[in-house]
């Protein structure tokens, strides 16, 4: 990960300053590149395959896309741009401003980070941005069991975490590894596991 810009952005500058190469963030004013392996792409490929296949079978009124930029609140007031490995749009927001940037500032029905390196951005301040917003699913698909034994465990072993919204607006977690089937609010049907997502 490295910073693109010193300059303290806005998120509509950020937008307006979004690089045509590569995948960026917005982090307390400045432009991250997020960098990721093939392996990491290849699964959230899959996923929103996988997505995209569950939408159409069950003609749900869903957009799947890797492309989109969420303006987030963080603890200190400032806003993020973040952008999730994959996101699940209602349909109906997706198409109330097709003119726009692929950018929002309301909350999605799901979002996916696939860790990296920075792993603590995906279990600590995109899980507290994420919910801050109010993102009704949030999955941490932690692959390479890169996140520390305080999440993951020991031994550490690839593990999916799925983050569901509960009346008062907090997350809470369950764990999926190996085998188990990986249960979803947004797509009940999904037949999904761990050692299926490490096969890509």
């Amino acid at each position: 990960m490295t910073t693109a810009s010193r300059q303290k952005l806005t998120f509509d500058q950020f937008l307006d300053q979004y690089p045509e190469d590569g995948r960026y963030e917005l982090v307390d004013g400045e432009i991250v590149e997020m960098r990721a392996i093939r392996w990491h792409d290849d699964i959230a490929d899959f996923m929103i395959r996988k997505f995209d296949r569950e939408v159409e079978r069950l003609n749900l009124n869903y957009r799947v896309t890797g492309r989109l930029v969420l303006e987030t609140p963080s603890l200190n007031g400032r806003q993020h741009g973040r952008h999730p490995d994959v996101s699940v749009v209602d349909q109906t927001v997706w198409h109330s401003n097709r003119f726009s940037y692929a950018a929002l500032d309301q909350p999605i029905q799901l979002a996916v980070e696939v860790v990296s390196t920075n792993w603590e951005d995906d279990y600590i301040d995109k899980l507290d941005e994420y919910q801050r917003l109010g993102i009704t699913e949030y999955w941490i698909v932690d692959y390479l069991a890169i996140g520390s034994r305080t999440y993951l465990g020991n031994p550490k072993i690839p593990t999916v975490f799925v983050y569901l919204l509960d009346d008062e607006g907090v997350y809470q977690s369950t764990v999926f590894k190996g085998d188990d089937r990986i249960l979803s609010r947004t797509f009940p049907e999904l037949t999904l596991t761990m050692n299926q997502i490490l096969d890509v």
